[in-house]
C-alpha cells in the first residue's frame, strides 16, 4: 500500500483500541466516540480484509493478525511521539507535568514542592495527581510516581525505586489526651480504626503484633493516605499511615506515634518512558525527589 492512501487515522485507532484491550477505554484516550473507533477499525479490517478483533460479548481480543499489526504499530507510533516531544521540549523546556498518586501528592509532596520551585525557579509545575497507568504520550506527563505493593516495572516504561512503605500506627495528640491510655496493642480499640481502602493493613498489623482484631473494630474507610491523614489530625480514631507521610506530623507533636512496630505495604516508584531522554526539568525532579527521600 503506497504511503500517500495509508488508514493512518484507522491505524492510530486499531493501536490504542489494540494496546488496551478496549474500545471504550480507546475512546477516552482518543477524545472521540466508542462508536466512531469502532467504525475506523471496521473499516481498517475491509481494507485488510482480515479481522483485527474477536468481538465477544463485553470484551475485544486481538487476533493474530491484530497481534503482528500491533507488534509494528505501537513501537512506531512511540518513536513518532518521542521525536514530537524532543522538538516540543526544545521550545518549552521550562514546563514539568507530573502524574503523582493522589497520597503521595497530597501527604508528601505538595508540603514539599516549594523547595523545588525555590531550587528550579525557571520550571513551571504541573502537577497531576492520578493513580492510573499513563503511557506518557503527547501532552501527558514527563514522569510519574506509582505505588505498588507488588509491581515493580510498567510496559513500555522504565522505573526507579523511590522508597519502601512502612505503616505505622498514630493518632492525635490531643486525642490521645482527652482519652484512656494505650499501653498495648489492644488498647487502640477503645479509639476506633481508620482504614484505607480496605481493612486489611489494620488485620496485617495486629496479626503483627500477636493481637486478634475483632469483627468489631471496623471504622470508616478512605479512599486514599491523604484523607487518613486529615481524619487522623482531626481525632477521628488511630490510623495505620506510611512513615514518610506521618515524620513530620510526628515531629511537630500533631500525631504521635504508638508503636515501634511496622508493616510493609510495597513501595513507591518513579516511573518515565525512558530516564536517559527525559528533558531537564524531569530530569531535576527526578534527582531532587529522590534526595529528598533518602535524606529523611
Amino acid at each position: 500500500m503506497k504511503r500517500g492512501r495509508l488508514p493512518l487515522t484507522a491505524l492510530r485507532s486499531f493501536e490504542v483500541a489494540g494496546r488496551l484491550e478496549s474500545f471504550t477505554l480507546a475512546a477516552e484516550e482518543l477524545f472521540i466516540s466508542q462508536a466512531a473507533v469502532s467504525r475506523q477499525i471496521r473499516e481498517l479490517e475491509q481494507i485488510l480484509g482480515e479481522l483485527l478483533f474477536e468481538r465477544r460479548h463485553r470484551s475485544v481480543v486481538l487476533t493474530g493478525s491484530g497481534r503482528k499489526l500491533l507488534a509494528i504499530l505501537t513501537p512506531s507510533f512511540d518513536r513518532i511521539d518521542e521525536c514530537l516531544e524532543d522538538i516540543r521540549g526544545a521550545s518549552v523546556s521550562s514546563d514539568l507535568k507530573i502524574s503523582v498518586e493522589p497520597s503521595f501528592a497530597a501527604c508528601w509532596l505538595v508540603p514539599r514542592l516549594p523547595e523545588f520551585r525555590r531550587l528550579h525557579p525557571d520550571v513551571e509545575v504541573s502537577l497531576d495527581a492520578d493513580p492510573r497507568t499513563i503511557e506518557f504520550r503527547t501532552g501527558q506527563a514527563q514522569i510519574a510516581i506509582r505505588h505498588s505493593a507488588t509491581v515493580t516495572a510498567w510496559p513500555r516504561t522504565e522505573s526507579r525505586h523511590l522508597i519502601d512503605v512502612r505503616a505505622v500506627p498514630v493518632i492525635a495528640s490531643d486525642l490521645l489526651e482527652r482519652g484512656p491510655p494505650i499501653s498495648s496493642p489492644h488498647d487502640i480499640f477503645a479509639y476506633g480504626l481508620l482504614h484505607e481502602e480496605a481493612r486489611d493493613g489494620w488485620s496485617r498489623w495486629f496479626e503483627a503484633a500477636g493481637v486478634a482484631m475483632p469483627q468489631t473494630a471496623r471504622g470508616p474507610v478512605y479512599a486514599d493516605d491523604g484523607l487518613v491523614l486529615q481524619a487522623a489530625l482531626r481525632g477521628q480514631g488511630v490510623a495505620l499511615l506510611d512513615e514518610a507521610f506521618a515524620a513530620e506530623e510526628i515531629r511537630a507533636g500533631r500525631l504521635r506515634q504508638l508503636f515501634d512496630l511496622t508493616v510493609p505495604n510495597g513501595a513507591y516508584w518513579l516511573v518515565t518512558r525512558s530516564f536517559d531522554r527525559l528533558g531537564r526539568p524531569a530530569a531535576d525532579f527526578a534527582r531532587w525527589v529522590t534526595e529528598s527521600l533518602h535524606k529523611r
